[in-house]
C-alpha cells in the first residue's frame, strides 16, 4: 500500500511540474508522452501520382505558380483512406483568412495524399477555390526534395525512423518550401486577422524564451534566402526523431540564436538579427498554449477578445483544442474571429465549426 501511495504521489508531483514548468522546450519534449500528440499512417509519402482531384504541383512559370517571395503556404501531411483527403472547417478557415486578408499574394495549400477530396470536404474546397489567389495541390515528396539541400538526407530514411514522422514531415516542408520559393508559412490552425503583404523576413515568439515555427516569413533573396538555407542546414545536422519539438521551433530558434548572437527571443531585435524581425507573443500567439481554452470560453469573451486585439494572426493550438466543439453562432472568441475573417467557410460548414 505504501509503495502504491508513493507511486501515486510521485506521478502527481511529476504532472504538477510538467504543467507549471516555464521552459517551453521541456513541455514540447514531454507532450507526446502525455498522449497529446498522435501520429497516423504515412504510406502516402511513397505513393505515385494519380489522376485525381488533387492535381500534382508543378513549379513551372505561369499564372498558377509561386511568385518569388509573394506566397503564403500551408501543408497537410496526413495520409487518408479511400474516402479521400479531408479538409476540415478550421483548416479551411485558416486558408480563407490568409487569402481574404492578402489578395495580392498567392495562397497554396499542399497535400501529400494523392487521392481525391472526401465528400464531406467538397463544399469547403469549393468555397476556397472561389478566391482567385488560392491553389490546392498535391506534392510528391521524392520529387519535391530533388535538387535541394535535403535530397540526400531524405533519401537516407531519417524521417521514416522518426517517432513522429508526420509532424516532422510538416517541420521539414515548412523550411524547404520557404527555401524553394520564399514567402510566408502558416500552420493550419492559424487565423489571419490583418494583412501580411508588406511584411518580410519575420517569425513570432511563442514566449520570450523561444521562437515558434507556426508563422514564419523568409524572402526569396538576400537575408530570407540565407535564413532558409541556414535552417535547412540546422535541420540536417540536428534532426531528432525522438524529440517532438526539436525540428520545428527548435530549428528557427537555434538559427536565430546564431545570427542574432543571443540566447533568448526577447533579445532578438532587428538590429541584432541583421534585419530579421522577431515579433512578440502578442502578434501571433496572443493566447499561450496552456490557456488555449480561452478561445472556446463563452464566459470571459470580452477579456479574451481584448487580448486578441492587435494580433496579426491567432494560433489556436489544434493539437490541444481539436476535440473542443464550437457550434456555428456561438459567442466563443474563436467563433467570433472565424465569422469575421473566414465568412464563406463559417457560413458553409454546417452546424459545427
Amino acid at each position: 500500500m505504501r509503495k502504491r501511495l508513493a507511486i501515486v504521489c510521485a506521478g502527481a508531483m511529476l504532472l504538477l511540474v510538467i504543467l507549471s514548468y516555464s521552459d517551453n522546450e521541456f513541455i514540447l519534449k514531454m507532450a507526446p508522452f502525455l498522449g497529446i500528440y498522435a501520429e497516423g499512417d504515412i504510406s502516402c509519402y511513397d505513393a505515385k501520382p494519380t489522376d485525381g482531384e488533387l492535381h500534382d504541383f508543378h513549379a513551372e512559370n505561369g499564372p498558377k505558380s509561386p511568385i518569388p517571395g509573394r506566397n503564403i503556404f500551408f501543408h497537410e501531411t496526413s495520409c487518408f483512406g479511400e474516402d479521400g483527403a479531408i479538409l476540415n472547417p478550421r483548416q479551411a478557415c485558416a486558408v480563407e483568412s490568409a487569402a481574404r486578408m492578402n489578395p495580392s499574394m498567392m495562397v497554396f495549400l499542399f497535400y501529400i495524399n494523392p487521392l481525391k477530396f472526401s465528400n464531406s470536404s467538397a463544399e469547403l474546397v469549393r468555397q476556397l477555390l472561389s478566391y482567385k489567389n488560392v491553389r490546392i495541390r498535391r506534392i510528391s515528396v521524392e520529387e519535391y526534395v530533388k535538387n535541394t539541400p535535403l535530397e540526400k538526407w531524405y533519401a537516407s530514411g531519417a524521417l521514416k525512423r522518426s517517432r513522429w514522422p508526420r509532424s516532422h514531415m510538416s517541420d521539414i516542408l515548412r523550411y524547404l518550401t520557404l527555401f524553394k520559393y520564399g514567402g510566408i508559412y502558416l500552420d493550419l490552425d492559424v487565423v489571419v486577422t490583418t494583412s501580411l503583404e508588406r511584411l518580410e523576413n519575420f517569425a513570432g515568439a511563442e514566449s520570450w524564451e523561444y521562437v515558434a515555427a507556426g508563422v514564419m516569413s523568409f524572402g526569396a533573396k538576400g537575408l530570407g534566402r540565407k535564413m532558409a538555407a541556414d535552417c535547412l542546414q540546422d535541420l540536417k545536422q540536428n534532426f531528432r526523431g525522438d524529440v517532438w519539438g526539436n525540428n520545428g521551433p527548435g530549428v528557427i530558434t537555434r538559427t536565430l540564436q546564431k545570427i542574432c548572437a543571443t540566447t533568448y527571443a526577447r533579445d532578438m531585435t532587428a538590429s541584432r538579427c541583421n534585419g530579421f524581425t522577431v515579433y512578440p507573443p502578442s502578434a501571433f500567439y496572443p493566447i499561450h498554449f496552456r490557456k488555449w481554452k480561452k478561445y472556446f470560453d463563452t464566459v470571459n469573451v470580452n477579456e479574451t477578445m481584448k487580448a486578441l486585439n492587435g494580433a496579426m494572426a491567432i494560433h489556436v493550438w489544434n493539437k490541444l483544442s481539436k476535440s473542443e466543439t464550437i457550434r456555428v453562432g456561438s459567442n466563443a472568441p474563436y467563433a467570433l474571429v472565424a465569422q469575421k475573417h473566414c465568412p464563406k467557410v463559417y457560413e458553409n460548414c454546417g452546424e459545427i465549426f
